[in-house]
């Protein structure tokens, strides 16, 4: 069975994994970024990780997860936040000049739901949206098997739909973003508002509601209804055959996603009601996600 590389790069580690091409991984290695040291030190240490990952194995192809948009054609972050000095670098020319095997980036969202499109949830339907929802919400088309990352790498940056421009503002994003207002930073922020320094995470809020709490019940409303209208949108310009979701708020899932849907279902013409919402379920989409980027640029 072939083999291949799939990096996983961050501000703070990067880590490397042998995968074969059913998913399956063989080894896992991390490293610290040491983003300090310049862009050039990083990709070296990159270099040499993979040569410790790969060992006398021959892969067909390494793939790379990055945290930003990329130029996809190239093959070079567009912007590089966490891992300064890194905007436009040559990422992969440099790795195939030194392993002779095709090399790809795409954004670390993007690979995630790849690997759920390809080996996860997904698996055997024509297109589905990946969209999971953390600290911030991300997302990504996957049609017949390739993410679809548009022109400039911006495709499925979803974070900035706006759900209702008359929200407050609160970051470089839009008014109403839908991250503002319906992630689990939104939801910790919510819940300090009424609660105060008892919440910690958006977790505790979601606890509150199960209790019955009316306060924390209206977060929670509000939230899924908001998370409702981004489905409505994505869905009415790619009406994908299933939302696959992933990210730490969806431990609490039975909380929300079932309003989300009905939310949904009151949004969307009746036809498209029949769209499944699946749980992701890869441990590491990330890692599996960047080694199926060759198998996918391949078809």
């Amino acid at each position: 069975m072939k083999k291949y590389i799939g990096v996983d790069m961050g501000g703070t580690n990067v880590r490397a994994a042998l995968v074969l091409e059913n998913g399956e991984i063989i080894k896992i290695n991390k490293i610290k970024t040491e983003a300090q040291n310049g862009p050039d030190s990083v990709i070296e240490r990159v270099i040499s990780l993979i040569k410790d990952t790969k060992g006398e194995d021959t892969i067909e192809g390494i793939g790379i997860g990055f945290p930003g948009p990329i130029d996809t054609i190239n093959n070079v972050p567009m912007m590089s936040t966490n891992i300064p000095g890194l905007d436009h670098y040559p990422i992969g020319k440099k790795l195939e000049e030194a392993f002779g095997v095709p090399v790809y980036l795409d954004n670390d969202a993007n690979v995630a739901g790849l690997a759920e499109a390809l080996v996860g949830s997904g698996k055997g339907l024509p297109s589905i949206f990946y969209v999971t929802i953390s600290t911030g919400i991300g997302g990504v088309l996957v049609v017949d098997g390739k993410c679809v990352s548009g022109k400039h790498g911006y495709a499925g940056e979803i974070a900035n739909i706006i759900i209702d421009r008359n929200r407050e503002k609160i970051n470089h994003l839009n008014i109403g973003a839908v991250e503002n207002e319906a992630s689990g930073t939104a939801v910790t922020r919510k819940g300090q508002a009424v609660f105060g320094d008892e919440i910690k995470h958006a977790g505790n809020v979601f606890d509150l509601a199960l209790q019955g709490n009316e306060k924390a019940v209206e977060i929670v409303d509000n939230m899924a209804y908001d998370l409702a209208v981004m489905f409505s949108v994505i869905s009415h310009i790619c009406e994908p055959h299933a939302f696959v979701l992933g990210g730490g708020v969806m431990a609490s899932k039975d909380v929300f996603l079932g309003k989300v849907i009905e939310n949904f279902n009151n949004l969307v013409h009746e036809p498209m009601r029949d769209v499944d919402f699946l749980e992701a379920k890869l441990e590491e989409p990330g890692l599996v996600g960047a080694a199926m980027l060759p198998i996918s640029r391949a078809k």
